[in-house]
């Protein structure tokens, strides 16, 4: 507890520093900030497309084969993708909606978005000649697509070799975690830096309104998912939403506070075998899957953020390429891990594979620490939603064979 609070104290503390020393626009502290902005930009560089890469393949490695997946793990996954996709469609249509970058930063050159061509030379690029050429070109589409590939190709080989590359990812993908814990070491003088960067662009032009506008944005689209969408499913299949709410507060309260859904877990399963009446079969398996693949909450986050930071530097993104980021979000949340500040961290891996300054996110990260809490607590709520209504199609399908098999009987 006093590592966090002095954790806490120290970024305080910088972003603190970071507005006084912005503010006197000193021309060397300027170019010091520059500095250690541009290492630490490199830094996450060096570790985001492998992250975003091997999170994807460590994750779908490690379901089971394709035949159980299309049982139990099919219906998890449809619900899955349905409940991130519309996440992600929520927070599009209020950042459409709202339009949070009403004023861009001045004076910032080399970033645009405008893709020369056809969108079908587009998508042929997006398939690489060669495996490293989506790395080398910090291509984050390309290197979706190969993660997603190589899940699938993994997913069909026989038990024994897929466990084998299961383990070789997933080691990869926690050598690559500690780095970034490494990196991480590095946050209080990245927040100053970044928080330095900012205060002086805002007095060139940007207006305080637009954070203002996309931290509501964030917090609206948590809230209607958490509030209207996930109640409304449930109501559709036959499931009270407020008595599967009182029964599953307990796990919601300690994603609240612990800001990982992962560390929710066990109360979670606890909560939904004995309150919530799920099968310990279903229970056991879905709501591990679901805090591994299930992030409504990130997906939000990821596309808003994304979004938001880009065009603030400029970046000039057309319809089609809003709508195909819900995709990308939503890919990007399901292979996220459920850890603490595990959507602000891919969020800022996009956008450094972009080129894009995040001198923004600085500002951000103090506002994420209640925003994170919400999230998990939104993740563990659509966790156990999608086990509701899991178990109730299994329960009801297995009805409906009991009762055949007692006509059988009787005739």
């Amino acid at each position: 507890m006093n590592k966090i609070l002095n954790s806490k104290n120290l970024l305080l503390f910088s972003v603190l520093l970071g507005i006084i020393v912005g503010y006197l626009n000193i021309n060397f502290i300027n170019s010091t900030a520059e500095i250690i902005s541009q290492i630490f930009i490199n830094l996450l560089k060096l570790v985001s497309l492998p992250i975003i890469f091997l999170s994807i393949v460590s994750t779908a490695s490690g379901m089971d084969d394709i035949q159980e997946v299309k049982n139990l793990g099919r219906s998890v996954a449809k619900y899955t993708i349905f409940t991130t996709l519309i996440a992600a469609t929520i927070a599009l249509i209020l950042f459409i909606v709202i339009d949070p970058v009403r004023a861009p930063l001045n004076g910032v050159e080399g970033f645009s978005n405008i893709q020369q061509g056809s969108y079908l030379s587009y998508l042929i690029n997006v398939i690489p000649s060669n495996f490293l050429q989506p790395f080398i070109e910090n291509n984050v589409v390309s290197v979706l697509f190969l993660a997603l590939i190589l899940s699938v190709a993994i997913l069909a080989l026989p038990n024994q070799n897929r466990q084998v590359l299961n383990t070789f990812f997933k080691s990869l993908y926690g050598a690559v975690m500690k780095i970034t814990s490494w990196i991480v070491f590095l946050m209080p003088f990245a927040i100053w830096a970044f928080t330095t960067l900012f205060v002086r662009d805002l007095q060139q032009g940007m207006e305080v309104e637009n954070l203002a506008r996309y931290l509501f944005i964030v917090v609206a689209a948590n809230i209607i998912q958490a509030v209207v969408v996930l109640p409304l499913l449930l109501r559709f299949k036959g499931i009270s939403p407020i008595k599967s709410f009182q029964a599953m507060l307990p796990a919601l309260s300690v994603a609240f506070f612990s800001k990982s859904s992962s560390a929710a877990l066990p109360m979670a399963m606890k909560c939904a075998e004995e309150k919530m009446g799920v099968s310990s079969k279903v229970a056991g398996f879905s709501l591990p899957l679901c805090t591994t693949i299930n992030m409504n909450a990130c997906a939000a986050f990821i596309l808003t953020t994304v979004l938001f930071v880009s065009m603030s530097h400029g970046v000039i993104f057309s319809g089609l390429e809003m709508v195909a980021w819900i995709f990308v979000a939503t890919i990007a949340a399901i292979g996220n891990a459920g850890v603490p500040m595990g959507c602000y961290f891919l969020a800022s891996a996009f956008l450094a594979s972009m080129n894009v300054p995040l001198n923004i996110l600085a500002v951000i990260l103090p506002f994420y620490s209640m925003i994170d809490m919400l999230e998990s607590a939104i993740n563990v709520w659509s966790d156990s939603c999608v086990t509701a209504i899991v178990d109730k199609e299994v329960k009801d399908v297995q009805e409906s064979t009991d009762l055949i098999c007692s006509k059988a009987e009787i005739v």
